[in-house]
């Protein structure tokens, strides 16, 4: 089956190389921008009603050919769908952030583990009820 995804955006990050971001964005404040393209910029009304975002990206510097992988600080391998690793056939982001502000096609949130100028998935509320056990 063929998959095709279409970038949204673009996100613009204070991590350069993969050594400088954190293992989870949540241990780290540092603020990102996300530009969401101007082709879908209607897609962002109501979004300010929302204090926390899931943002989906594409690890465009991934290793995709590993399925077993040492786990943060573990000295053992593990498959990769046992793990939060970058490295996997399919390196989709998946980032719980907190949205500071929008202006215009601009999001400035924090948290995002997101290495520079990474193409933006998708962008989803999390919703509390849902999103959590």
């Amino acid at each position: 089956m063929d998959i095709k995804l279409k970038s949204i955006g673009i996100i613009n990050s204070p991590y350069k190389l993969k050594n400088d971001s954190p293992r989870q964005g949540r241990y780290s404040d540092e603020t990102s921008i996300i530009t969401v393209f101007n082709e879908f910029i209607d897609g962002l009304e109501g979004l300010k009603n929302y204090k926390y975002l899931i943002i989906l990206y594409w690890q465009d510097r991934a290793e995709r050919d590993k399925l077993k992988v040492f786990p943060h600080g573990k000295t053992e391998k593990r498959g990769v769908f046992s793990t939060r690793a970058p490295v996997r056939p399919n390196p989709i982001g998946f980032c719980l952030v907190e949205l500071l502000n929008i202006n215009k096609n601009k999001l400035t949130v924090k948290w995002l583990d997101a290495l520079d100028e990474s193409p933006l998935i998708d962008i989803k509320p999390f919703w509390n009820e849902l999103d959590s056990i």
